[in-house]
Order: C-alpha cells, then sequence, then structure tokens
C-alpha cells in the first residue's frame, strides 16, 4: 500500500479481505463527569442521539440544527456531548451496523425500534460502551412509546445475541451510499474505493494552521500533536479548542491539512492584493492575510462572515470583509490573485462531517456544477494581467473539479494552468494529476490519518 491505498488486483483483493473483516474499532468516549466511572448516563442522552442522528439523515445541516434544539440542548454538558459521539459514530459505521442488523432481523422493524438498535451498536462496537448499559438503556427507551414498546424484546435479544456472538463480518464500502460508491469505483477504480470506504471509520484528529512566527515544534509539543508536511499542526487531543494553548492568543485556527493547501498553492505575497470569494468561514482568508496580503474577503452569507470577523479579531489579522453575491459585487478593482473555493457538494469532507454521505442527492451534483461555473467566470474577471486564479472544493466529483477547470480553459484562452508542487505546499505526493492539478482524496496519508477530499487547479492570466 501506498499512503494507505491499496494498488493493483492483489492489493484490492487484500484491501477487500481487511475491509470485511474488521471488527469497527473502538473509539475514545468523551469524558463523563459522574461519580462512578461506569455509570449509564441515562435514556434521554440515548434518545437524544437517535435524535441527532436521523435529523443528519433528513438533511445536511440536520445535526448542527438539532443539537441547538430541545431536548438536545436541555442535557447537561456531558451528556450532550455523548448524545453528539454516539450520532457520529453511528453515522460514520451505518452501512456497517446495518449489516449486523440485518443478520438478526427476520424482517423489517419500523424505524424508530431500526435507531433504538443502531444507536446501541454505536455504543457498544464503535464507543465501548459497556454491553449490559447499552442493552438496558435500548430495552428502557423501547418501553418509552408505544409504537416501539411490543418490540423491546426484539431488542433486547438481537443485542444480547450480537455481544453474545460478535457482530460478525462486515464490509467498509457498505458505509457508502450505492450510488457514491458506484461514482466513486467508476472514477479512482476499485483499489481506491476500498481506500475511501476505510476512511469512513474513525474519527480524523483535529488539524492546526498557526501564524507566521509561531513556533510549530513548540505549538505540537502545547497541543500533544505533530508537524506535517506543509506546516500543519495535527493532535488527536479532544474537547474544546478554546481552551487549547495559543487560542486565546489568537496564534491558531482550526483547518484540516488538505484545505490548507489551495491557499499556500495560491502565494500570496506581502503587499499583493488577494481577493478571497466564497471566503466563509474564513481559514484561507486567514493564511492570505497571513502571509502579509491585501484581502479582500467575499461571501454571500453576512452571518457566516460573522465567524470569519470572529477568528480575524482574535489572531488580529487585517481583512476587507464584503456581505455580497460574487455575482452581484460591483466593484471595478482587480486583484494580483485570486482564490475561489466554490460552494460544492462537500463530498470529500465525510471524514469530519459523515452526514454529507447520506445528506448528498445525485442531483446536486449537477445543480452546484452550473454555480461553479459562473463564478469562475466572475473570478476571472477579477484577475489582474499576469495574476492567478486558484479553484478549489472539497468534492470528489470530478464534475465539480476537473470538468469544470476543462471547460473553464476552452473558453478563456487567456488562461493557462500552472503546475502544481506538492512537496512545497504541504500536499500528497500522489495527489498530483498529469495536467499539474491537484486531487487530494481521503484515503491518502492514511499512515499519518488521512485528509479531506479536495481537488485545486492553479491558473495564470497570461501577460497583455
Amino acid at each position: 500500500m501506498s499512503g494507505g491505498t491499496p494498488k493493483g488486483k492483489s492489493s484490492a483483493a487484500r484491501g477487500r479481505r481487511m475491509a470485511e473483516k474488521s471488527r469497527p474499532r473502538r473509539e475514545a468516549q468523551p469524558e463523563i463527569i459522574t461519580d462512578d466511572p461506569h455509570a449509564d448516563i441515562g435514556v434521554e442522552a440515548r434518545l437524544v442521539a437517535g435524535i441527532l442522528l436521523n435529523a443528519a439523515l433528513e438533511k445536511r445541516t440536520g445535526l448542527d440544527e438539532a443539537l441547538s434544539q430541545s431536548p438536545a440542548k436541555d442535557l447537561a454538558g456531558p451528556d450532550r456531548a455523548f448524545a453528539r459521539a454516539v450520532a457520529m459514530a453511528a453515522l460514520r459505521r451505518l452501512g456497517e451496523i446495518d449489516q449486523i442488523l440485518d443478520r438478526r432481523l427476520q424482517k423489517a422493524p419500523p424505524a424508530p425500534v431500526r435507531t433504538i438498535l443502531r444507536v446501541a451498536l454505536a455504543q457498544t462496537l464503535v464507543l465501548g460502551t459497556p454491553a449490559f448499559a447499552a442493552v438496558s438503556t435500548a430495552v428502557k427507551l423501547a418501553e418509552r412509546d408505544a409504537k416501539t414498546r411490543p418490540y423491546k424484546n426484539l431488542v433486547n435479544a438481537v443485542l444480547r445475541g450480537v455481544d453474545r456472538d460478535g457482530p460478525g463480518l462486515t464490509t467498509a464500502e457498505s458505509n457508502l451510499p450505492d450510488w457514491l460508491a458506484a461514482r466513486w469505483k467508476a472514477t479512482y477504480g476499485e483499489a481506491n474505493l476500498i481506500g475511501l470506504a476505510l476512511a469512513t471509520r474513525d474519527e480524523p484528529a483535529t488539524d492546526l494552521s498557526a501564524k507566521p512566527g509561531v513556533d510549530l515544534d513548540v505549538l505540537a509539543q502545547d497541543v500533544e500533536g505533530e508537524v506535517l508536511p506543509g506546516g500543519t499542526v495535527r493532535t488527536g487531543k479532544r474537547g474544546d479548542v478554546a481552551g487549547w494553548p495559543g487560542f486565546e492568543a489568537g496564534d491558531w485556527w482550526v483547518q484540516d491539512a488538505a484545505a490548507a493547501v489551495p491557499a499556500r498553492l495560491l502565494g500570496a505575497k506581502s503587499g499583493e492584493t488577494v481577493l478571497d470569494m466564497c471566503a466563509a468561514p474564513g481559514g484561507k482568508t486567514l493564511q492570505l492575510a497571513a502571509a502579509g496580503a491585501e484581502v479582500t474577503a467575499l461571501d454571500r452569507s453576512a452571518a457566516r462572515l460573522k465567524r470569519l470577523k470572529q477568528n480575524f479579531d482574535r489572531t488580529g489579522l487585517p481583512v476587507e470583509v464584503v456581505a455580497v453575491p460574487a455575482e452581484d459585487w460591483e466593484d471595478d478593482r482587480t486583484f494580483d490573485a485570486v482564490l475561489l473555493d466554490a460552494p460544492c457538494t462537500a463530498t470529500g469532507t465525510y471524514r469530519r462531517n459523515p452526514e454529507v454521505l447520506r445528506a448528498t442527492r445525485p442531483a446536486e451534483v449537477a445543480k452546484l456544477a452550473d454555480v461553479q461555473h459562473r463564478l469562475l467566470d466572475v473570478a476571472a474577471d477579477k484577475v489582474k494581467s499576469g495574476g492567478r486564479l486558484v479553484y478549489c472544493v472539497c468534492s470528489l466529483e470530478r464534475e465539480e473539479g476537473e470538468t469544470q477547470i476543462i471547460a473553464f480553459l476552452r473558453r478563456n484562452p487567456a488562461f493557462r494552468t500552472v503546475a502544481a508542487v506538492p512537496a512545497e505546499i504541504g500536499a500528497p505526493d500522489e495527489a498530483l494529476t498529469a495536467e499539474g492539478w491537484l486531487r487530494i482524496l481521503p484515503s491518502q496519508w492514511a499512515e499519518r490519518g488521512g485528509v479531506d477530499g479536495f481537488f485545486a487547479a492553479r491558473l495564470e492570466r497570461i501577460a497583455d
């Protein structure tokens, strides 16, 4: 394997056997404050976990919205954190959990019963919750509602059977929706599909981007992490980042290692004028300002720009913020460099946001590709002669990445590709395409814990 991705037919077969035989790895639970470290934290937290799980399956923003509403917001902090951890574990391993259940269920139970079973198995098989606690609370949940009460014995029997006999064989590929698995197999091949599927299973580490002048080795030591190629600091530390060393001082911000690549690819220099289109929530904007550029951050969402402003206030980096849709922005300025991180399906972010796998629909790909097409042409008009344009999306769909740049170059002969050099910008070597673009896959850098999926291309307007 290279970068954790199997290559070749025999390696693909070995990778498939690994996927089939791997028992879901147990992840650490969030700390629960209680007199008894083994005490059951209650039925309510499990109930909320099911609500969060179903909300995430219904729509992309469902989990966060449900967290901000009752009954989730009414839970004590540790219980609320536990409920979220259970829901996320169930989302990451949903296909495998359903494989286990389907082998033990003669016919499909009502949806609320399946939710109870999913929540219980996420606890025992992923989070390491003692089986007696998960089974007991699952039965209590079933007893609470008239629709699920007739199935309490079934819930008890299924869960005790899994605990007694083990989960059996599961396939990581089952965690991917069928339509996405088919697309990714056709685009990236079966061996890469296995690597992409394996990347669904575990919660990723937290990545930090630091301001210039911050000693990366010291920061890595402070947060119990390591420095990755390109300068990202990666840590397995959990909890509220606001309490970590250097946060209040504005020394760093949270940003996936792959998400930091496009701004490095743009290569903004001190004194240059830079336009960051679709800037919120602002991680890339912070990178550009930290490089010394005069940055204009443009985004259609004033609400999303509030978070960007908070980060700039904390870090003390200067930026001009404009809340207006890019296509409606009436400003004649052109810039030395333009970064377009376009709206997309975000299918490359499933390591951190597993709900995107279930919430994304095939029709969204074509719809967003049309938006990206228009925004690319707007961005091109803002680039000075001899200036640079970087286009990127956190999507694994070719229609949102490679196809966009192919079409753009055909209709904009004044632009040409400037090939990326992965080693200079902290990107995996295998991400470089034959055209000089970057196609970063979540299966890459597996030995370091993986990265989010991204496409990025650097273009240059040919000087007049």
